[in-house]
């Protein structure tokens, strides 16, 4: 139900308004709902957005959302080298692919 919610959220009102043009360098990707990082990111900007507009947060809550959450998510989300880097979206070479993480390294003398 949440992942649901979120991907409303995104789909309907995040895109349509903060979507803008996709590049090399502001990468987006259609099946952001495949990348972990991107997901988790945007949970934590959903949740923000939801504690941010409500009336509690008072009239520069939205304001403060802008600042100190879209922005900077934008910023991670949309890097040439964050989590949609090895996507494309050019009509002609499509391209989405999620990008493995690094194996973490082993410690101790076991062999």
């Amino acid at each position: 139900v949440e992942l649901a919610a979120l991907s409303d959220w995104v789909n309907y009102l995040f895109l349509p308004v903060y979507g803008r043009e996709i590049s090399t360098s502001r990468p987006w990707c259609a099946h952001w709902h495949e990348h972990p990082e991107a997901v988790a990111r945007l949970h934590a900007l959903w949740l923000a957005w939801q504690q941010f507009t409500d009336t509690e947060a008072g009239l520069s809550g939205p304001s403060t959302w802008h600042r100190d959450h879209l922005d900077q998510t934008l910023v991670h989300l949309r890097a040439p080298d964050g989590p949609f880097a090895a996507c494309t979206t050019s009509p002609n070479r499509p391209n989405h692919r999620v990008l493995a993480n690094p194996a973490p390294e082993r410690t101790g003398a076991a062999k």
